[in-house]
């Protein structure tokens, strides 16, 4: 712990010893422990004397109290380099190229033990037992713990993964927990690749699967979820009286080809890529053209499937502005400009950092940004690897546009307006902060690469990126749209894919990663895969054997629609169209607005996202009393339920029958019809306010937005 980051491994170190942050750059700690301080603080004349044993026992005071026990491993390791005479050690000695655990994994019960061992491969062959000088630490502490002696104790039913870490290599134990010793038998029908690998997870766990849901469940629930929009009451009518064995097959095709379905997936896309116009650029003309452009390009890719590769390479080796190549406009706000003088430069200041933070992150399910300064702490990335990402950056460049038509540079107080031009420099490099030279090209896990002067780095980025081998890519994305859809990923969170960090299905993220490469990246080739599975089809009611379960998907999870399709749905169920400025007619909707302008308190408080991070978990899926609050007592939802030719207003001047009314008042918000009991009670509500059945209507429709059951898809 002397090496932690609260301690002598933070920037600054402590008391004036500092260690590299959890000892990943021996040469850095070898000086601080053996040269620094005229050598005080190892005494190899009397090795117990030495400063590095006293102080972390408690022999002498120490701010950081007891850190290491002399019986320990450590304790004797240490003073036996000491008493060597504090070797530095060989170039050719041997290093440890990979650690392995034993057992691999293994099905327990709840209360079970298991002593895990912990190999150390070295280059020579040779192999050491580190059991007692890694460290642990388990993905689900609910499930299982681990103690420093790699000792794990299971606590309850599921699957957990215990992470060991020695000298900068990382391994995983994976434990797998029953949930019942015995299951009905129960068979399930494989519709896609999906239900092979869920059914086999359900087994191994001992669970069994919830019935399929109805079909007015699953066409609420698939439009909500392909096309962000609910259905009309005459749709889930002619649905359900639908005899076709392949009409749900048939539904996902068609929310597939509505123009809802763009926009709905252009508004995450467009969140995560941070299509926006305040903060780092000023909303102006010029940022609001430019993200106007980028979000049509989204909305376009996803109505004609742009193969996901090809949609990835535009963006990432985009070069010209946004006039020619919208997607120029992700890098456009990213820039930063320097002043002089109060005169702003034509040339932005690139940070390649930042690229790669996001293009780990959005592209590569690879949470990076730790590496920039020091080895990841979690994973097996160095800086070197971070910077050998950030060189292909290197030749980078941007410019303020200018020419006939477009007016002088606009200096402000906050950073240039005009268009710009996203080029390529000849030649470039990117220093790596560590070894202070140019960093050297190179991807995730491979070998350097060459560049010849002239060309662009980023497509040889983009090359090794969707090549069909890479091991990130396209499970990435599978993970990304499986969460949508499942309500939650096989890995989490969704962007952090790291090896200590495994999916709770590793098999069933393979195939859907092998799917979509073999069907040359077609996203709604991936999206049919998952909603035609019987899996997807599930009720998320649940049963006896599945009601703990939370990760293996033997029911569906009900989960809150998010900001911009609640509030499209709240102006469908009360007919009261939203009005956003600027912008035409059949864009009228929240779903398709292009960027985070456009103010409204209510998506506001139902977690929509600022678009300034490129991590999905700026949107909040959270309930809050604000929102409840909100949906309760605002004017905003009081307006819409009481407006004058609105939903309420128009049924209560409706001849027919309130019962039939009823009907389709609740297929308008859930989908179904009412349950006896709640015809019976609303139908008593209207009987009470028969002299104002506009007020009774307008009651009822507060009653039902203001349920679960209408702000959740289940």
């Amino acid at each position: 712990g002397c090496n932690a980051g609260n301690c002598h491994g933070k920037a600054g170190g402590q008391n004036g010893f500092r260690l590299s942050l959890l000892g990943f750059e021996p040469e850095v700690d070898y000086a601080a422990l053996v040269k620094e301080a005229r050598g005080r603080r190892v005494f190899p004349a009397a090795p117990e004397q030495s400063l590095v044993l006293l102080k972390p026992t408690g022999r002498i005071p120490h701010a950081g109290g007891g850190r290491l026990d002399p019986d320990s491993d450590e304790y004797k390791l240490l003073l036996r380099w000491v008493a060597a005479g504090v070797p530095f050690g060989r170039p050719a000695d041997p290093v440890v190229t990979r650690i392995s655990v034993y057992p691999a994994a293994r099905v327990l019960a709840p209360q079970d033990r298991q002593q895990l061992a912990f190999l150390a491969h070295y280059s020579d062959g040779s192999e050491v037992d580190v059991t007692r000088r890694a460290q642990y630490q388990s993905n689900d502490a609910e499930i299982a713990e681990v103690d420093s002696d790699g000792v794990v104790r299971v606590l309850g039913s599921g699957e957990a993964a215990i992470m060991a870490r020695y000298q900068g290599h990382v391994t995983t134990f994976r434990v797998v927990v029953p949930f019942a010793a015995k299951t009905p038998d129960w068979t399930f029908a494989e519709k896609t690749v999906v239900d092979k690998f869920t059914a086999r997870k359900w087994k191994e766990l001992g669970l069994a699967p919830s019935d399929l849901c109805s079909d007015e469940e699953f066409l609420r629930r698939a439009g909500l979820d392909i096309a962000g929009t609910l259905p009309t009451p005459k749709q889930v009518l002619a649905f359900v009286a639908d005899t076709d064995a392949a009409k749900r097959d048939k539904l996902v095709d068609k929310l597939l080809d509505t123009p809802e379905h763009a926009y709905l997936f252009a508004n995450k896309w467009a969140s995560i890529l941070k299509v926006r116009t305040g903060g780092i650029v000023k909303s102006t003309l010029y940022s609001r053209q430019g993200t106007a452009a980028f979000h049509k390009w989204i909305v376009d890719a996803a109505a004609a499937d742009m193969p996901y590769d090809k949609f990835v390479r535009a963006i990432v080796a985009a070069t010209g502005d946004e006039r020619t190549h919208p997607p120029a406009v992700w890098y456009k706000n990213r820039a930063e400009y320097p002043r002089a003088a109060g005169i702003d430069s034509k040339f932005a200041i690139e940070r390649p950092a930042q690229f790669v933070d996001e293009v780990g992150q959005l592209f590569l399910g690879q949470r990076l940004a730790c590496a920039q300064c020091h080895h990841h702490p979690y994973e097996k990335w160095s800086q070197d690897d971070y910077w050998g990402l950030a060189a292909y950056f290197g030749r980078f460049g941007r410019k303020y546009i200018e020419g006939p038509g477009i007016p002088p540079i606009v200096v402000s107080r906050v950073r240039q307006v005009n268009p710009q031009d996203i080029f390529v420099r000849p030649t470039g490099d990117v220093v790596n902060p560590r070894t202070r030279l140019p960093a050297i090209i190179k991807p995730l896990d491979g070998a350097p690469v060459q560049v010849e002067a002239g060309q662009d780095p980023r497509e040889k980025l983009v090359d090794w990126m969707v090549a069909a081998r890479n091991p990130y890519f396209a499970r990435a994305i599978a993970n990304r749209y499986w969460a949508h859809f499942l309500g939650r990923g096989l890995v989490e969170p969704i962007d952090d894919m790291r090896e200590t960090n495994p999916p709770t299905n590793p098999e069933l993220l393979d195939a859907l990663a092998k799917e979509l490469v073999e069907n040359k990246y077609s996203l709604k080739h991936l999206i049919r895969t998952i909603c035609k599975s019987r899996t997807y089809q599930l009720s998320s009611n649940p049963n006896e054997f599945n009601k703990r379960d939370k990760q293996t998907y033997a029911r569906y999870y009900p989960r809150r629609v998010i900001a911009e399709v609640l509030f499209d749905g709240l102006c469908q169920v009360t007919d009261s169209p939203a009005s956003f400025p600027d912008l035409p007619p059949h864009q009228q909707r929240a779903i398709k607005l292009p960027d985070e302008s456009y103010s409204l308190y209510f998506l506001d408080v139902f977690g929509r996202p600022d678009r300034i991070s490129a991590c999905e978990c700026e949107r909040s899926s959270e309930a809050t009393l604000a929102q409840v609050l909100h949906l309760l007592n605002s004017n905003e939802v009081q307006d819409k339920i009481s407006r004058v030719g609105g939903r309420a207003d128009q049924l209560a001047r409706d001849p027919r029958p309130d019962a039939e009314k009823l009907d389709e008042l609740f297929l308008w918000l859930y989908g179904r019809r009412p349950s006896p009991a709640q015809m019976k009670l609303a139908l008593a509500d209207i009987a009470d306010n028969a002299p104002n059945k506009k007020a009774a209507y307008e009651n009822i429709l507060w009653a039902l937005i203001n349920t679960k059951e209408f702000y959740f898809n289940r």
